[in-house]
């Protein structure tokens, strides 16, 4: 079974926009902004999508990846 990849990193680095930056416009922590840029959740709120989308002008589709090949979290356990 596949797993979900996050490419949040990729879409900040075609607006230029920094985890800073976005953490003020979104209204998350650096913390979990970082967490989300490497993958290590394993859930996100509609609303935090939403606002995400919102302030990097994109689709939920230009962050969250299906990737058939990778083994998911819930696959290992």
């Amino acid at each position: 079974m596949g797993k979900i990849v996050l490419r949040l990193d990729r879409v900040m680095a075609d607006r230029k926009m920094s985890l800073n930056e976005l953490s003020e416009k979104v209204g998350v922590t650096n913390v979990n902004l970082s967490k989300m840029k490497t993958g290590k959740i394993s859930a996100i709120r509609f609303s935090t999508l939403e606002a995400i989308c919102d302030a990097l002008n994109c689709q939920p589709g230009d962050i969250l990846e299906y990737d058939p090949t990778a083994e998911s979290t819930e696959a290992a356990k």
